[in-house]
């Protein structure tokens, strides 16, 4: 017979419910059987169940100790975990759009023609501020036509996406989620599988919260999880693709529209070199684009065309189309 003591955890738990004095009625209970019904005080030698009684209650009271010592370990790793995370995602947080390895920083006549475009900007919306409201408007109903956004949901503050047992944010880099537990749980009562492009996430014995198909592949080995104070799960993604903005976080949630979310802005002061000149570029590029003129880059394709053309006058270029 297998001396299991957690097999008559459900007996005891129910007499323990009808000892309104709690466990030290329940210990007069079974302490009053032994006498009643055993001979447990007078069968032994002299001195005998004391023995016993106190080399029962220290073995038991020495697990007790190691494992809220162990909870208390855990808890302390969770915490260290979770700072690291916090500060590994405040030390990305400014660069976290970028790709070192693309940096270009703007020419001198870039930088100041793109301030040039700020200072006008600012002094527009000063002087009419309706046009902006009128270009929102044209924005949003062209966004309202297309029938790809149809359905969509608009992202929350963390462009992630709020939902009935957990809620999602977002950045270029990696997905964080948050699932709130409506009981104090400890680390190992979860069920916590993070592969490539499939989640699971759960508590041990009860139906999956979330089990399925990420929106995107994830870095196994930097994605991580922590139980805060026993009733919080968080979940960390490393994003592989780190230019793409997720529209779910598994494929059975609703969709976001990804043209909605508003990236946090980043001030050009708080950037190094590198990447001051990229961002930049980027918003040359995007004022560019909202205007319907060239980017930088296509410019510069522009301009080679234009040169090879100076130099080659006797070269019909009329019929020829440019993408």
């Amino acid at each position: 017979m297998s001396n299991d003591p957690e097999k008559f955890d459900s007996m005891l738990l129910a007499m323990a419910q009808q000892h309104e004095g709690g466990v030290k009625d329940l210990l007069g209970t079974i302490v009053s059987f032994l006498a009643r019904k055993t001979d447990f005080f007078t069968g032994g030698k002299d001195g005998e169940w004391e023995k016993i009684v106190k080399d029962t209650f220290y073995k038991h009271a020495k697990k007790a100790r190691e494992e809220a010592d162990k909870i208390k370990k855990e808890k302390e790793e969770a915490d260290r975990r979770l700072k690291d995370i916090q500060q590994k995602k405040e030390q990305e947080r400014l660069a976290r759009d970028f790709e070192p390895a693309t940096v270009k920083e703007l020419t001198e006549e870039e930088a100041v023609e793109l301030q040039e475009d700020i200072d006008k900007d600012k002094k527009n919306k000063n002087e009419n501020g309706s046009g902006d409201v009128a270009a929102d408007t044209e924005m949003a109903d062209a966004e309202e036509d297309d029938p790809k956004e149809k359905g969509k949901l608009k992202p929350n503050s963390g462009n992630g996406c709020d939902l009935e047992h957990y809620r999602w944010t977002q950045t270029l880099e990696e997905v964080e989620l948050r699932v709130p537990l409506r009981q104090v749980l400890r680390p190992r009562d979860l069920t916590v599988i993070i592969n490539k492009r499939h989640l699971k996430v759960g508590i041990k014995g009860q139906p999956l919260i979330i089990d399925g198909e990420l929106d995107a592949d994830v870095k196994i080995e930097e994605s991580t999880w922590v139980l805060q104070d026993g009733r919080n799960l968080l979940v960390n993604l490393e994003k592989v693709n780190k230019m793409n903005w997720w529209s779910r976080l598994v494929t059975t949630d609703p969709e976001i529209s990804t043209r909605k979310i508003n990236p946090e802005p980043s001030k050009l002061s708080d950037l190094d070199g590198e990447t001051r000149g990229l961002v930049e570029k980027m918003m040359y590029d995007q004022r560019q684009k909202e205007r319907g003129l060239p980017t930088s880059e296509e410019q510069k394709k522009q301009d080679v065309l234009k040169k090879f053309m100076e130099q080659h006058p006797e070269m019909d270029f009329s019929k020829c189309k440019f993408n």
